[in-house]
């Protein structure tokens, strides 16, 4: 039984259909990244999960209970928000301390001098502060529990933020774009902390993110969400490496995938500019597919021996690698190709090249988008070879 799982989630606005069956499953101590563009929902599931918000249809189930229908404090769910979320005019200890306060003192006790006065509270209180100091030291911010959040840094709210949401020991934890606010050499750094922290917990954590280099880089398993619809959910190299779907491939990875629309011919084959490709599906031919492939697995070849005669269109000069952007001669497109900076000495704009693709990296998707399971094979006058697609 999994510790976490969401079972056909359904939500609508106004009758726009904002998600539509949305289910997953997470193992105890589980990493998944939530990832997609603006609008797909993403967010929207998170405050489903979170109890800020219902679903129209769907069971929310952790632990092996369900707790859809439990108001949001009721479920043990520590959810990071966007903006940190915390309080301006309480310190970083004070905030770290609510959700304990919450649960675990009276209405009474939670008031600054009658609760000091309660005896019953006041052992509660020492146990609070013992807990969010020890939190704290974890996370190293135990210098800053007397500060208030305007006194901190981007950085250092979201260690707070994280230790608020730690110090409760949720059942789940779930994360909604929480380096979204902090420069790119801290959010780079910053990663490696949650990662760790969330291995320390060992719960399952959801985090959504609209960058794909942090849902790559941390997390188990990547769900690509796509209007509304939760398209793939796998580890970070298979859904990278063998998308289900030609809106996964289009969405993860930098620069986008090559996409180069083409029908089946009369004779069964797939041609890309001097390339032919032999598919062992029941396509028919005419039948719309699209080949696709990756600028890294793009390089500069000799003319003829069935690679892509083009034209250096732009340069992209990246330090470790340079981004080459080329039109197509005997088709419509442009094809981008990443190669090492020592193979583009000497290119120009304007030149002619010869593009090889590696045969093992091509992707054929049929007319809806979905992955064509079937091998293929590169027919050319000098070889044959069988590729895996």
């Amino acid at each position: 039984m999994s510790a976490f799982s969401l079972r056909d989630i359904n939500k609508s606005y106004g009758g726009n259909s904002i998600l539509k069956g949305v289910s997953l499953e997470a193992e105890g101590g589980e990493f998944i990244a939530l990832v997609g563009p603006s609008g797909c929902g993403k967010s929207t599931l998170l405050r489903i999960v979170a109890g800020l918000d219902h679903a129209d249809r769907g069971e929310i189930v952790i632990g092996g209970e369900d707790v859809s229908a439990r108001a949001a404090g009721d479920r043990n769910i520590a959810m990071v928000f966007q903006s940190y979320a915390l309080y301006p005019h309480l310190t970083a200890g004070q905030n770290i301390a609510v959700p304990l306060a919450m649960r675990r003192l009276s209405t009474a006790g939670r008031l600054p001098l009658v609760g000091a006065m309660l005896s019953g509270q006041r052992q509660i209180r020492a146990d609070i502060q013992r807990q969010v100091q020890d939190m704290a030291v974890s996370l190293k911010i135990d210098h800053l529990l007397d500060r208030k959040p305007g006194q901190m840094s981007g950085g250092q709210r979201q260690r707070v933020a994280l230790a608020r949401a730690m110090v409760r020991n949720p059942n789940v934890f779930l994360m909604d774009e929480p380096l979204s606010n902090l420069d790119a050499n801290l959010r780079v750094h910053a990663r490696g902390e949650i990662v760790e922290l969330h291995r320390k917990a060992g719960v399952p954590t959801l985090y959504v993110t609209h960058d794909q280099s942090e849902a790559l880089s941390m997390a188990d398993r990547v769900a690509v969400m796509i209007g509304g619809r939760l398209l793939q959910l796998d580890s970070p190299r298979t859904i990278y490496d063998d998308p289900a779907h030609i809106d996964v491939a289009r969405f993860l990875g930098q620069p986008r995938i090559n996409i180069l629309p083409t029908v089946i011919d009369g004779n069964g084959l797939v041609q890309v500019g001097g390339i032919r490709l032999a598919t062992r599906s029941d396509l028919k031919p005419g039948s719309p597919v699209t080949v696709a492939f990756r600028p890294e697995f793009v390089r500069l070849g000799p003319a003829g021996e069935g690679n892509l005669p083009a034209r250096v269109e732009r340069l992209e000069f990246l330090g470790s690698e340079v981004v080459v952007f080329a039109k197509l001669a005997a088709m419509d497109g442009i094809v981008v190709a990443k190669i090492p900076p020592a193979e583009a000495i000497g290119l120009a704009v304007g030149q002619r090249i010869d593009l090889r693709l590696d045969p093992d990296a091509i992707l054929l998707f049929d007319d809806h988008g979905d992955r064509l399971p079937a091998s293929i094979a590169m027919v050319s006058a000098e070889r044959s070879e069988v590729l895996h697609g």
